[in-house]
């Protein structure tokens, strides 16, 4: 295809359908999350090729027009993806379009989409942390008259908070773009959506900390239980600070 030209996602299918090394073809992003579409949103596809195929789909790499962005890459490739990395949400979402290995393709995006038990309990351990640090940051700041540095600490821990509830699912963490999205059909268990959300929007927003106090006396509860109790009692009396007053 011509630059004046540019191949579409429908005719890009349609080709990569025709050719067997093309073992997967898998979208992600706004098209893969219902109801999330817009007028901007262009079709994001990962295309999967055999391991040493040679195909003439190779020339596609690095092809990004308004409509059409490719990733190309070998199954060993796209076993990795995201294994760590900012695309394992991406992945974890994404919508299979061909999967030529009797449900290979799927069972890769399915472990993507779950943590292994001992990562998820480590990283569930060192979020716990981060959250903490920023909380306390942001209420002492409050105490202290730093009104500025309180309310970013306060958007510090959100992010912390996120990550370390979806890990103690076992679960990556949404990009923001689709958080509410991602909690109104899978919710944690154990959380009230609505609360969860009005808490991390008024935190965001304001730093409010009699809203911050209470939404950690759910999370200490909630880490304690999971098994984050050494974690916790490393603040010692500076847990005082970060509880309800």
């Amino acid at each position: 295809m011509t630059a004046q030209q540019p191949i579409t996602y429908d005719a890009f299918v349609e080709l990569a359908a025709t050719d067997s090394a093309a073992v997967g073809l898998v979208l992600k992003g706004s098209r893969a999350h219902e109801g999330m579409t817009t007028e901007y949103s262009d079709h994001d596809l990962y295309v999967v090729l055999a391991d040493g195929a040679t195909t003439a789909l190779t020339r596609f790499a690095g092809h990004r027009t308004p409509e059409l962005d490719l990733v190309i890459l070998s199954l060993d490739e796209f076993r990795a993806a995201g294994m760590p990395g900012f695309e394992r949400y991406a992945l974890a979402r994404a919508r299979i379009v061909l999967d030529r290995l009797d449900g290979g393709i799927a069972q890769i995006l399915a472990g993507k989409a779950r943590f292994d038990a001992d990562d998820a309990f480590r990283e569930a351990g060192e979020w716990l942390d981060a959250y903490a640090n920023s909380l306390y940051r942001s209420v002492k700041n409050d105490r202290d008259g730093h009104a500025l540095a309180a309310r970013l600490d306060a958007a510090d821990s959100i992010r912390f908070l996120l990550e370390l509830l979806f890990a103690l699912d076992r679960r990556p963490r949404p990009y923001n773009k689709y958080l509410e999205w991602e909690l109104a059909r899978f919710p944690l268990p154990g959380w009230d959506t609505g609360m969860l959300l009005d808490a991390v929007d008024r935190i965001s927003r304001i730093g409010d900390v009699s809203t911050q106090r209470r939404l950690f006396t759910q999370v200490e509860a909630v880490a304690r239980r999971a098994g984050h109790g050494v974690v916790l009692d490393a603040w010692g009396e500076d847990l005082d600070l970060m509880r309800p007053q």
